[in-house]
């Protein structure tokens, strides 16, 4: 069956674009379960019913790195494709091989380019690692359950060590920042000669998804999937498909309505333009298509640098235009379980984080806790020893 050619009958009220999202990544989970070996046929089973799509897609994605891994690196199969490593292969891994696996290959390994003579070198952090770990013990835990394998060795995984919450500094963007940021939108400050060229003809589609990121906090895929038919103006709201197959309707305000409309009625190309498969699409490419994940994540990149008068590759992210969004919001004295609403945190505690953030309650905390003046004293900067300086009184 050709997958590239499926075409998906939409029975939901769902747009076309979030059914095919949603579909495209079960199909990418289809073709890797087609890459594994037989015997997990009952573990992919359990993951279709147990945890989200792209979770799903996560987990098989680490499954066939490590099987990967085996026919590479180690002798722990004889088999030269995945797809033909034995249950008794599995049943024959240590807790010492998944342990040299996370804590040695994957904290550094190496990748040849197919298409060039070049190597490119990876490098995983704790959370990477973790996150390897998790998958590979709910996958032997599952393997030993179902009697595929004798011995359960998960309980003798190394521990990784991650930070706490709220230890690692949020980054957000200053007011000042936004604003600045806001500008080089709408005016091309501060932009190269090629990027002016660019911004001539999108500035009003990149002003709005400027706005809607740092009003509303929205995913860099909500943003993405947004339609014309999302909405509505009269109404003066528009809907959103969240994680876990939610919908939202957020209110507009003035400034993004009108940003919006400035987009849509002078600078979006009119219907007969556009390609038909992107005829509802809100954000346009220049080549009349969709915008794609990777071209709004540069274009915050790229604005964000500004406002931050930093270097391009220094610019943030979309996820932190949604905690710059979640921490002025809570700064400007709005209900934490508001803002969690807003934001769809699904646990209060990560909106906590937001709310315990204070950029400068370390310079505020010095600058109010002042020795100079005991200095003063005993330096003779502020009084000489016999007393001909300036007197407190004065």
């Amino acid at each position: 069956m050709d997958r590239t050619k499926i075409r998906y009958h939409n029975k939901s009220d769902k747009p076309d674009n979030i059914v095919k999202r949603e579909n495209d990544i079960i199909e990418m989970c289809l073709a890797i379960e087609s890459e594994l070996p037989l015997f997990m046929k009952s573990f992919f089973v359990y993951l279709k019913t147990s945890v989200l799509p792209m979770s799903r897609l996560a987990y098989l994605r680490d499954i066939r790195f490590f099987c990967r891994y085996m026919i590479s690196e180690t002798s722990l199969t004889s088999a030269s494709e995945i797809a033909a490593i034995k249950a008794s292969e599995f049943n024959a891994v240590t807790a010492k091989d998944i342990n040299l696996f996370i804590g040695d290959y994957c904290t550094r390994y190496y990748v040849e380019n197919k298409n060039s003579k070049g190597t490119t070198v990876y490098e995983n952090g704790n959370r990477s690692l973790a996150r390897k770990k998790s998958t590979l013990s709910v996958l032997f835990k599952y393997l030993y359950r179902d009697e595929i394998i004798e011995n359960n060795i998960t309980d003798a995984f190394n521990p990784i060590k991650l930070p706490k919450p709220g230890e690692k500094e949020i980054k957000t963007l200053e007011e000042d920042e936004v604003k600045r940021m806001l500008d080089a939108a709408i005016s091309g400050s501060n932009m190269t000669k090629k990027e002016m060229e660019f911004w001539r003809k999108t500035r009003k589609r990149d002003v709005a998804i400027l706005m809607l990121f740092v009003t509303y906090g929205l995913r860099l895929n909500e943003l993405q999937q947004l339609n014309m038919t999302s909405f509505n103006f009269q109404r003066g709201e528009f809907k959103i498909y969240r994680k876990r197959g939610k919908e939202s309707a957020m209110p507009l305000n003035k400034s993004v309505m009108k940003a919006l409309k400035d987009y849509l009625e002078n600078e979006r190309p009119s219907a007969d333009k556009i390609p038909i498969e992107h005829k509802d699409a809100l954000f346009l490419s220049l080549q009349g298509g969709r915008m794609t994940e990777r071209a709004i994540r540069e274009l915050v990149k790229k604005y964000s640098s500004i406002g931050m008068n930093t270097s391009r590759s220094s610019g943030y992210s979309p996820h932190k235009l949604r905690a710059t969004a979640a921490t002025a919001l809570i700064n400007q004295g709005n209900s934490i379980f508001d803002v969690q609403n807003l934001l769809d945190h699904e646990n209060i505690t990560t909106t906590q984080l937001y709310a315990a953030h204070k950029k400068h309650s370390k310079q505020e905390l010095i600058r109010n806790f002042e020795w100079m003046d005991e200095f003063d004293k005993y330096s003779g900067s502020g009084n000489d020893k016999k007393g001909g300086g300036k007197k407190n009184a004065e």
